[in-house]
């Protein structure tokens, strides 16, 4: 059994601090979180991965969505790759985007979708 930190101060008992310290999420765990909202916390960003949470899209379609140029998109959709927030696919000559079918892209969906008060389209 690891041994608890000694803590400063006790707020809690011994087998509620334990609790709290076993469900700590890893180091690991908590990069992947912090590196996706780094890269949700810059509003173009956000708003091209809401777009692709709803539809899946080429970088002139999704630079015409979000008023922006194709290479300020595809520079966004690199950072957003790198942080496994969205998945591309070769479709002829077209490279095309959606969200990444994972669990921390789908509740980051939801999150935002909360927080914003925006409704997904039906």
């Amino acid at each position: 059994m690891e041994r608890m930190p000694d803590l400063p101060h006790s707020h809690n008992d011994t087998d509620t601090q334990r609790h709290i310290l076993d469900a700590m999420p890893s180091e690991e765990a908590i990069e992947v979180v912090s590196e996706a909202l780094r890269q949700l916390g810059d509003p173009s960003r956000l708003r091209i991965f809401w777009l692709l949470c709803h539809t899946e899209e080429c970088v002139a379609d999704i630079a015409a969505c979000v008023g922006m140029s194709s290479p300020a998109v595809s520079h966004h959709l690199r950072l957003l790759k790198s942080a496994e927030l969205v998945v591309s696919r070769r479709a002829g000559k077209e490279m095309l985007y959606r969200a990444a079918d994972t669990e921390l892209a789908g509740e980051l969906h939801h999150i935002i979708e909360r927080i914003a008060e925006i409704s997904c389209p039906a």
